[in-house]
């Protein structure tokens, strides 16, 4: 059993990483180094922080379903494309060390934030939502992304709502949220048979995770689009920073 203060450390970086997966994404650049620093393999890390991510979202999939704001059958049907890419993306799971590739994702995150900046108009709820026929390939990519490392998918889902089917940020949070936990179900029981969790950690962060992604949740409901336009904006210029090296 893990001794108590690496328990509260991982339930208070959690709370920390579930604020900022809801709101934007990237908690897992948190989450992920701390588990590592602690002693946890990395191919441990990635799948304990699994644990976190399936109980982060059922919290605030709970906190937008209580405040009326998702439209389940409509992320079912996103999150459909993203599972089968999810799965193949877990079973390869490894740490990306392609220099290059960092490069080119850190430049891509800083060419999302500066739309975010200026938006395309003409913004529409999730109900019109406009159709593109690029959504469901770019969605099994990105479900395969995000059973591979999770790490920065929730960027990347937002961008795809928030330009490819102009939704608004609202709506766009709360459809994140639910594929991200369809896709993450599956992905973390190919990684416990795998036996590549630890699940005193992982509960413990989960915990945290949570916590934090309800309180997300009810906030990006109250303060609506200009709270998770901002939280958007730093998280994704702090997370390119990163690995640009700049930071």
């Amino acid at each position: 059993m893990p001794e108590l203060h690496v328990l509260l450390i991982l339930f208070g970086v959690g709370v920390a990483a579930g604020m900022v997966n809801v709101m934007a994404g990237g908690g897992s650049t948190l989450t992920l180094p701390v588990l590592i620093l602690l002693g946890v393999d990395a191919g441990v890390a990635n799948g304990t922080n699994r644990v976190a991510i399936v109980i982060q979202n059922i919290s605030a999939t709970l906190a937008f379903k209580a405040d009326k704001k998702t439209r389940l059958r409509k992320s079912i049907s996103y999150g459909l494309w993203a599972i089968p890419g999810a799965l193949v993306g877990a079973f390869a799971a490894t740490r990306i060390e392609d220099a290059w590739f960092e490069r080119i994702l850190g430049v891509l995150l800083i060419v999302v934030v500066l739309t975010m900046i200026f938006p395309r108009g003409n913004l529409t709820s999730e109900s019109t939502a406009r159709k593109s026929p690029w959504s469901g390939p770019v969605l099994l990519l990105l479900g395969f992304y995000g059973g591979f490392i999770q790490m920065g998918v929730g960027f990347l889902f937002m961008a795809v709502f928030f330009h490819l089917l102009h939704m608004d940020l609202v709506s766009t949070t709360v459809h994140k949220v639910v594929i991200v936990l369809l896709y993450s179900i599956p992905a973390l029981m190919i990684f416990a048979i795998a036996g590549d969790i630890d699940w005193a950690l992982g509960l413990s962060l989960a915990a945290g995770n949570a916590t934090g992604a309800f309180a997300a949740a009810k906030i990006a409901v109250r303060r609506g689009e200009k709270a998770i336009r901002v939280v958007l904006i730093v998280a994704v210029l702090i997370m390119a920073l990163r690995i640009l090296g700049i930071l």
